[in-house]
């Protein structure tokens, strides 16, 4: 594969093997009507820019400035019931404390991350395909506590064979569409495996061939590129392959992370893409 991304046809949103605190992913084309929010949150600011999110996941908080919906559900170990899990108010950090009181004494696994976009882009469980034969595990709901602006939430921790999935979506770019697509991680969870990704890909579950994906990558792994230093790097995942940059293999432009989190960026149109990042 060359280093420019060719033509991706298939697209579904997937979360895998990734140590997520807030994610979202923001089409660069169609029309947006910015929020009239008090407070803007950071699919506020793209809709601003003409870039609305086309999907939306987080759960530790709202996305938007007026989001009062939920953010994730879990599924009680003791009964396998389920609840889903809001914010403590309108755009703001999720509720924990009514995840600690649901999950007490039992072990919560998150079943659904919802898309706050309105567009239904909901993750669920990722199911079995090309590269595995069984579906993906769920991640532990309290596995990756942290706090957001004072208050207790729980990010999305991510081990080995742990991934979400939506092969059907709604509004999100396909084929060489402009596309966007941001995360935060956990800089400081990540391994040598692939992938470690957040993004789209094929809807079938399978590799369908070259340049046919366009995701965010993040760990150390570096079979086929890599950046500067020992890693972890933030890389693109075009299927097949990660790239660090214009070069296909080493780019020393790409650099090692030590952020306790970081932002994580890929953006691409026809015959070219980008890659960014910096500190959360």
């Amino acid at each position: 594969m060359i280093v420019r991304a060719k033509a991706r046809w298939l697209r579904k949103l997937t979360l895998s093997a990734s140590a997520a605190v807030a994610l979202a992913a923001g089409a660069l084309t169609g029309l947006a009507t910015p929020s009239q929010a008090a407070t803007q949150g950071p699919c506020d600011i793209y809709a601003g820019g003409g870039t609305p999110c086309v999907a939306a996941h987080s759960t530790t908080r709202a996305l938007y400035g007026n989001y009062n919906g939920a953010l994730y559900q879990v599924r009680r170990s003791s009964d396998n019931a389920t609840r889903d899990i809001g914010v403590l108010s309108a755009g703001g950090a999720a509720d924990a404390a009514g995840q600690d009181a649901f999950c007490s004494g039992a072990t919560c696994l998150i079943t659904v991350i919802y898309d706050q976009s309105g567009r239904g882009n909901h993750l669920t469980q990722a199911p079995g395909g090309g590269a595995a034969p069984g579906p993906d595990a769920l991640a532990n709901a309290a596995a990756a506590p942290i706090t957001v602006g004072g208050h207790k939430a729980y990010g999305v921790y991510v081990s080995p064979g742990t991934g979400y999935r939506n092969n059907r979506t709604n509004g999100v770019a396909t084929g060489d569409q402009p596309e966007g697509m941001y995360a935060i991680f956990d800089g400081t969870h990540y391994n040598g495996a692939c992938c470690f990704d957040y993004g789209n890909a094929e809807t079938n579950n399978l590799d369908n061939g070259n340049g046919r994906m366009e995701a965010i990558y993040f760990g150390n792994n570096n079979w086929w590129g890599s950046g500067a230093g020992s890693g972890p790097w933030i890389m693109a995942d075009l299927e097949n392959g990660l790239f660090s940059g214009v070069n296909q293999k080493y780019n020393a432009g790409d650099p090692s992370i030590s952020h306790r989190f970081l932002t994580a960026i890929v953006k691409g149109e026809p015959n070219h893409w980008a890659i960014r990042g910096g500190n959360a």
